[in-house]
């Protein structure tokens, strides 16, 4: 039975296996922003590449059984209230928004940046999730253009 939407099977089958590295590579990229170039928007990008990349070989119907497109669309909400109660800390307790409010630090050592990290992340979902639904809603006006023709 041949799918109507998505790829040949030869993409989807490296699709499969290649959207599991290209999350892990976004993650490793949003975790380690802090210590090595990167961080939390081009880690983001990198994760929504990886959605991207399933809902092209799969289709659109497929991604949508896939992903949680509600709680994508909440978590991108809620990281926005986070990134600025991660500000508004900064102001309550060092005198100005988005000051690094947590440890010192230690050079090179990985829990020791402060707020930077928890940034990162907040970041990294807010911006996965703003570029795939853009394409996302994309996709939709796409549909129906298709459908007016």
């Amino acid at each position: 039975m041949k799918e109507k939407h998505g790829m040949t099977l030869i993409v989807r089958t490296i699709t499969r296996i290649s959207v599991w590295l290209i999350f892990l590579y976004g993650f490793y990229i949003i975790f380690h922003g802090h210590l090595t170039p990167g961080g939390g928007f081009a880690g983001g990008v990198i994760l929504a590449l990886a959605l991207l990349n399933y809902m092209l070989a799969y289709g659109r119907e497929k991604t949508e059984n896939w992903i949680n497109i509600n709680l994508l669309h909440d978590m991108e909400s809620a990281s926005a209230i986070l990134f600025l109660i991660v500000g508004i800390l900064g102001i309550a307790i060092s005198g100005s928004f988005l000051a690094n409010w947590l440890s010192g630090g230690k050079l090179f050592a990985l829990f020791s940046s402060g707020t930077i990290p928890i940034l990162n992340i907040i970041i990294g979902i807010k911006v996965c999730a703003g570029l795939f639904f853009v394409v996302w809603t994309l996709s939709i006006f796409h549909i129906e253009e298709e459908a007016e023709e």
